[in-house]
């Protein structure tokens, strides 16, 4: 697999804090997947995904974007961050601007947009999002999930090559995140590389086509769902569980089976029970 961005031998601590949020940490993220980034709380998840974005420098180590050293420098970020989006845990930490309409242009208008090009680009994000019946609402009337569609709005605005999420399925109902998931899915098809942080497995198996495990600063996994989850030792061993979808496929002898095929053979099954 090609990596659209690897972190090579980083060392991070945070400030005042003496044991290294990461130690010698190594991950490279495939161009073109659905990655889910698994790992207790303070398993650096976190730390992981502000310095993807270039939120954060290493202290020691490298960072390759599509195999080219990323520099820290003022200009040289700027243009890094305009293909890396991330979205916030909290959407209310991304939203600045009084309205929709004024939040969505911010992001563009530092970008470099303007005028008849500035109109255009936003009313195309608007009506792709379907925010065009709150474009004039103020932020703190909107829900969780129209903040978390807004912000991902003014993220996609800029056509980044990859796009972070940290739990962004936190607080949503199950309607919200299936809603949520499509737009995620409609996203990848258009070529963006996508890498979702979460606690929820049973998500992470049915989304993504690869993930990393994280434990106290390590990459201690990575490989597809089915080879993290097939090993059930390790996965209880590090804390973890084993989704009921691919408890459901092993059960049933079904692979690759689709979800909506594995519970029809379920809802055939649980038939046949009651009638006999």
């Amino acid at each position: 697999m090609t990596s659209l961005l690897e972190l090579k031998n980083i060392t991070f601590a945070y400030s005042g804090n003496g044991q290294p949020a990461l130690q010698n940490f190594s991950i490279k993220i495939p161009r073109g997947k659905r990655c889910a980034l698994l790992g207790h709380n303070g398993s650096g998840k976190s730390t992981v995904l502000l310095l993807v974005n270039g939120l954060l420098k290493p202290n020691e180590g490298k960072m390759l974007w599509k195999g080219e050293p990323i520099e820290f420098k003022r200009k040289s970020l700027k243009d890094f961050r305009q293909k890396t989006g991330l979205l916030f845990q909290n959407a209310d930490e991304m939203l600045i601007s009084p309205t929709v309409l004024e939040d969505i242009s911010y992001g563009l208008i530092s970008a470099g947009y303007k005028g008849e090009a500035l109109q255009n680009k936003v009313g195309e994000i608007l009506k792709r999002y379907q925010l065009d019946h709150l474009k004039d609402r103020p932020i703190h009337h909107l829900s969780l999930g129209e903040k978390r569609r807004v912000a991902l709005a003014g993220i996609m605005g800029l056509e980044p090559d990859l796009l972070l999420m940290d739990e962004p399925t936190t607080y949503l109902d199950p309607s919200q995140t299936e809603v949520f998931l499509k737009e995620m899915n409609r996203i990848h098809h258009s070529g963006t590389t996508v890498v979702m942080s979460t606690h929820d497995l049973d998500l992470a198996y049915e989304w993504a086509d690869w993930i990393f495990v994280i434990e106290k600063g390590q990459l201690i996994f990575e490989g597809t769902p089915d080879e993290l989850f097939v090993n059930e030792r390790f996965v209880l061993e590090k804390g973890l569980s084993i989704p009921l979808f691919f408890q459901l496929k092993q059960l049933f002898g079904t692979k690759n089976a689709s979800k909506e095929e594995v519970l029809l053979l379920l809802k055939g099954l649980l038939g046949k029970k009651g009638d006999s």
